[in-house]
């Protein structure tokens, strides 16, 4: 029976969630999750001079929008610092590790030195085999013995075998000399204590994984299975930067993209499954896997992401829907909705949610049930509001009046209305508009008078035909 699945996200805290990470921790995420495994979340803050709280907490902000929840506690490597340290040591004790007192101007002198030979700066050092007899009382590094001769092969699920000669590696530094341990030893040992088993990573750590097998193979580790992504490019085929538009997903949250749509695209931005481009959460996971991911960096295209959420949003249950309307709108600073609001909310959920792609475009879409009397109609609605329209809007409304409050009723009473006056439904659609909304680009005439009901809708079309004279 083979091991269960293990995989993990580990940003460094030093900004937003990218784009780009939100992508990655997706993939360890639908990975583990439909495969029965842990997905776990280490926050990679050695680097303490750049490392924030409130960048943590901003990429932990952007996980739980994106729904991608973690198992277990959230893991500091900063605090994990000992236990690396123990490992260094235990090289060091083991002779596959040594004490290098080499000092900065030394190591600069044998690299200006191998730069005028031609040779290669990567630096092996003097102190490698030397007898602790002859150790000087200073201060000194803890460096890993790299391999002499041979080849290293990285065995990745994406890149295929990737090939790296063990001259290309260095004597690496594991510990510094005031004895903190360095980067490349600590994301080892915590993958290993994690227990991870596939660690799927941006493919600008193709070169760290030739290293950091160094210190596998040191310890007797069972390496995990790597899989390096390509990178996501922006529409010009450049490396996705701040020139391209949004970078963070909290952006994306706030400009009003929902969840799920934002899963589906990322999931399909380098992975395909066959031709699908439209899929649910379930599906995803169930469908996910290593062979998928394509070895060309993907291009982010905004139309295709407003179409996938555009469609998110038409299929999405009401309930939830608005539960996720309501978040957009406390993110970005609304006020609650009363009581009254919200049941209109739930009402008109089917006739907004058509053909809208982010929540500013559904809540522009609800403006009509959002707004009190008196409405004030924009300056294109306002448009729709001269003497003869609002003439219409009052022989109209006795029709309305005596109709009973169904589409088919209403429908008919504005037919038999317009079939006697000589109209077509279009010379009253935009006064009914200006009227019941105040602008000119709604939902259906006939689903607002619905929503907001006979005595609300005919006190806002008796408004309209008399207070814009």
């Amino acid at each position: 029976m083979s091991a269960a699945v293990v995989t993990r996200f580990a940003p460094s805290p030093t900004g937003y969630l990218h784009i780009g990470g939100a992508r990655t921790a997706l993939f360890n995420w639908l990975y583990a999750r439909g495969r029965g495994g842990k997905f776990l979340l280490r926050i990679e803050d050695t680097d303490r001079a750049r490392s924030s709280p409130e960048a943590s907490a901003a990429i932990l902000q952007g996980m739980a929008w994106l729904g991608l929840d973690h198992d277990g506690d959230v893991i500091s490597q900063f605090e994990r610092a000992d236990r690396h340290a123990e490992v260094a040591n235990e090289l060091l004790a083991a002779g596959k590790a040594f004490k290098c007192f080499a000092t900065q101007d030394e190591i600069e002198a044998f690299r200006e030195a191998a730069r005028a030979e031609g040779k290669s700066t990567l630096y092996r050092s003097p102190w490698r085999d030397s007898d602790a007899a002859s150790h000087p009382d200073a201060p000194y590094v803890i460096r890993i013995k790299a391999p002499s001769g041979g080849t290293m092969v990285i065995k990745d699920e994406v890149q295929g075998d990737v090939r790296i000669a063990h001259e290309q590696l260095d004597d690496m530094i594991l510990l510094r000399s005031d004895g903190t341990p360095v980067y490349m030893l600590a994301v080892v040992v915590d993958d290993h204590d994690m227990g991870v088993t596939h660690v799927i990573r941006g493919d600008d750590h193709l070169s760290n994984a030739a290293r950091q097998m160094m210190i596998y193979e040191a310890m007797e580790w069972p390496l995990p299975v790597y899989a390096h992504i390509p990178l996501i490019h922006g529409p010009d085929g450049k490396k996705l930067s701040k020139r391209h538009g949004a970078l963070g997903a909290q952006e994306y949250q706030l400009m009003g993209y929902p969840a799920a749509g934002m899963r589906n695209y990322l999931a399909r931005l380098g992975w395909s499954h066959g031709d699908d481009e439209f899929f649910s959460d379930a599906q995803a996971r169930e469908w996910f896997d290593l062979a998928g991911i394509g070895k060309s960096p993907a291009r982010f295209d905004t139309k295709k992401l407003e179409h996938l959420c555009g469609q998110h949003i038409a299929t999405s249950e009401n309930a939830a829907l608005q539960q996720e309307l309501l978040a957009f709108r406390t993110a970005i600073g609304e006020n609650n909705l009363p009581d009254v609001k919200l049941a209109l909310l739930s009402d008109a959920m089917n006739c907004l949610k058509e053909r809208a792609k982010t929540f500013p475009e559904l809540l522009e879409k609800a403006e009509f049930l959002l707004v009190d009397r008196p409405i004030e109609p924009d300056e294109k609605a306002l448009k729709s509001l001269d003497p003869v329209s609002r003439g219409i809007l009052s022989t109209l409304t006795p029709h309305l009046q005596n109709a009973s409050w169904t589409r088919d009723a209403l429908e008919a009473a504005t037919a038999d209305y317009a079939d006697s006056n000589g109209l077509k439904f279009g010379k009253m659609a935009g006064p009914l508009r200006a009227a019941l909304a105040g602008r000119s680009v709604t939902p259906s005439v006939f689903d607002m008078l619905l929503v907001l009901g006979r005595d609300e809708a005919l006190a806002r079309i008796k408004d309209a035909a008399q207070e814009h004279g």
